[in-house]
């Protein structure tokens, strides 16, 4: 029993013998391993630079000798090196050291790197001394820069970049600079501070808390002009300076209440500006401030904290040109102010001017008839396939995304049942009867539809046979002959039903698909694909019939349709739609022989008809200065066959016929809801209005 009791002590004796001079060794091995870690100073500087793109200060502060960790303390140390290297946008930090150098203590080094201002390079010394636990790195100042030293300051210049325009056709301004009214408070000159912000958030419609946080910044003083919100500037005078009492402004404006509340200064403010507002918001769009998230995203691509992108519109279309790179200095300061030293400068590269083909005149009488209706029109330019309008209806004014909105205007936006931020001409409809060219186009192309053979007078409905059910296709007008130009004419939906049958779902399906169905129109502004059928195939007759006037599942975008329009002028060429204005365009043809010229010849007599000929259904547009051809369009909206609740969409699509007009056009138009207000009509009515301005001008 003892001696197994003796052999067990011994056993632990020897275990735990092991386990002092296990650990023994290892903590030897630690250390051996730590003094090598800090052994070679060359391997320690390498290491304390590769923490400053990875903004690790306080990996930095452990690497100091004793001595400087004590002369800065961490907290100063992380915040000169970070507000240094941050603020001058330091990144790709590398240095190079020459193998041959025999110093211990001192490491020779060269170092680059990348920053707001571009590249800078400079050679420096690092000092290091041997403690305890091996060499540690002597701090100063000029470690950072070598002109460096403790009492002065890196700071960064910064030379905004101007902004590019766009422009219209002519050279119009559609975004650029403007002036606007910046709202601001003095707090030495607030009499009843509480009395003060409590007028100023009732007046501009803001919280009174939000105020309070911009009074209460860091940097406010009592003779600090705060900004509180920018507002439009009304037609007055130059104010700025002027205070509580000095009244330019007009009576009962908004700025003259203002100026009565005591310690509010108003002075003048540079932003963009838009001056076509509502008639081009969908169209231009808005710059906005960026925030975060795009300040990572874009990383690398010369934005800051205090620049602008453009959110939607021409404007984030075409950001990358517009925006420019601004320019920036980096300098060290001695403690009075003076310049010591220049590191870096980069020039200032303002933004490209964009010019569109936009006609702005155009664009604003389209807006200012149809502005009340929830719509969309394009123009187009049909012989060089340039956009001269993109109008979206009911609109937004732009210029209150510069100014800033409120919460309660953003939420009025945003629930109003009409809509007005919805950009519709980006958007697929039915098209009713204006996609009867179209569909005649296709038939004659495939020898489906004879022109001249009479189809057979069948009233005002049919239906190909009793296994239709009761469904029926209807039309307005009973006439005869029933061909193919009195079918465009009188808007027959029972002919080109029987067309569309005629052509068959597979001659169809694959007419539609060589007109760009299913595919991106090729535009600088994405639109929505336009599309024949909700599924695969057009399924069945009834569908097949009703997509010969428009109906079933079309859907086709309004610049799509506007651009399969300018076949019938160019021997069935689909010109490609442009936006970036030429000085001599030369069109491009997206579509090459979309149509036989025949074809498009043939179509085109019968819409020349339908606009001249008294019995045409746009007969309301004849002019008889300007030879004129186009379709009208009346599409039902409803969620069934039986339906009878449902609403119509009116359309016209009407150019000019004349190869030698003098100012060549093609507009599509479409309102929502005309039902009960004259369909297709209600249309004709405000495009005549257009045309009657835009051909007098």
């Amino acid at each position: 029993m003892r001696k197994r009791r003796r052999k067990k002590i011994s056993f632990i004796l020897v275990l735990c013998v092991l386990a002092f001079l296990l650990g023994g060794i290892l903590f030897k091995g630690a250390e051996l391993l730590k003094q090598q870690s800090f052994e070679k100073p060359k391997e320690i500087l390498k290491e304390y630079m590769s923490c400053i793109d990875a903004g690790d200060y306080e990996k930095m502060f452990s690497m100091l000798s004793a001595q400087s960790a004590e002369a800065i303390g961490e907290e100063a140390f992380i915040e000169r090196n970070s507000n240094i290297y941050e603020g001058i946008g330091a990144k790709n930090i590398q240095i190079q050291i020459p193998e041959e150098q025999e110093e211990k203590d001192r490491v020779f080094y060269s170092c680059r790197m990348d920053t707001a201002a571009g590249e800078i390079r400079f050679e420096n010394t690092a000092s290091f001394i041997k403690e305890d636990s091996g060499y540690r790195l002597l701090w100063e100042d000029s470690l950072i820069f070598p002109q460096l030293g403790p009492e002065d300051k890196v700071q960064v210049l910064t030379e905004q970049a101007e902004r590019g325009r766009i422009l219209d056709r002519n050279g119009k301004v559609l975004a650029g600079k403007g002036v606007a009214s910046s709202v601001g408070l003095v707090p030495g000159k607030m009499t009843d501070p509480e009395s003060s912000i409590r007028s100023l958030a009732e007046l501009l419609g803001m919280e009174e808390e939000t105020i309070k946080e911009k009074l209460s910044a860091s940097w406010v003083k009592e003779d600090s002009f705060v900004p509180i919100k920018t507002i439009a500037k009304e037609g007055m005078p130059d104010i700025t300076d002027m205070l509580l009492g000095e009244a330019f402004a007009e009576e009962g404006s908004l700025q003259e209440a203002l100026l009565q509340v005591s310690g509010v200064m108003i002075t003048d403010v540079e932003i963009r500006s838009y001056p076509l507002g509502e008639a081009a918001s969908h169209l231009v769009g808005y710059v906005q401030s960026v925030t975060a998230e795009d300040l990572e995203e874009h990383e690398g691509e010369g934005y800051s904290s205090g620049s602008v992108i453009g959110r939607s519109g021409a404007e984030s279309l075409y950001e990358k040109e517009l925006k420019g790179r601004d320019g920036h200095k980096i300098l060290i300061k001695d403690e009075t102010g003076e310049n010591k030293a220049l590191l870096a400068v980069s020039q200032v590269e303002d933004g490209q001017d964009i010019r569109l083909t936009i006609d702005a005149g155009l664009q604003e009488m389209l807006y200012r008839q149809f502005s009340e209706d929830k719509g969309c029109s394009v123009a187009v330019q049909p012989y060089t396939g340039e956009v001269l309008a993109l109008i979206s209806t009911p609109s937004y004014d732009n210029n209150d995304f510069i100014l800033g909105m409120t919460d309660e205007q953003w939420q009025a936006l945003n629930e109003d049942e009409q809509m007005p931020l919805y950009n519709r001409f980006r958007q697929t409809w039915c098209p009713g009867s204006v996609f009867k060219p179209v569909i005649g186009a296709i038939g004659l192309d495939l020898g489906a539809i004879d022109p001249e053979m009479d189809y057979g007078n069948e009233g005002t409905s049919w239906q190909k046979d009793p296994s239709w059910g009761e469904y029926q296709v209807t039309t307005l007008h009973a006439y005869e002959p029933v061909n193919l130009q009195n079918a465009l004419i009188y808007s027959d939906n029972i002919y080109f039903a029987k067309a569309a049958l005629r052509i068959g779902g597979e001659g169809l399906e694959t007419g539609l698909k060589k007109l760009g169905f299913g595919e991106e129109l090729p535009f600088d502004i994405v639109m929505t694909p336009s599309q024949y059928s909700n599924t695969e195939g057009i399924d069945g007759e009834i569908q097949l019939a009703d997509s010969g006037y428009g109906q079933g599942q079309i859907l086709i975008n309004p610049l799509h349709l506007a651009s399969l329009y300018t076949a019938f002028l160019n021997q069935g060429n689909v010109i490609k739609p442009c936006l970036l204005y030429k000085e001599n365009p030369e069109p491009s043809v997206w579509l090459p022989q979309a149509f036989s010229r025949s074809a498009t010849e043939t179509i085109l007599q019968g819409m020349t008809q339908v606009i001249n000929d008294p019995n045409g259904t746009g007969y309301g547009i004849h002019r008889e200065d300007v030879a004129l051809a186009g379709k009208t369009g009346t599409a039902e909206i409803k969620a069934s066959v039986e339906d009878t609740t449902g609403t119509e969409l009116g359309w016209l699509a009407v150019f000019t016929s004349d190869p030698d007009a003098e100012s060549p056009v093609l507009v599509v138009s479409m309102v929502e809801d005309v039902k009960e207000r004259g369909g297709s009509g209600y249309v004709v009515d405000k495009v005549k209005g257009v045309l009657a301005e835009y051909f007098s001008s």
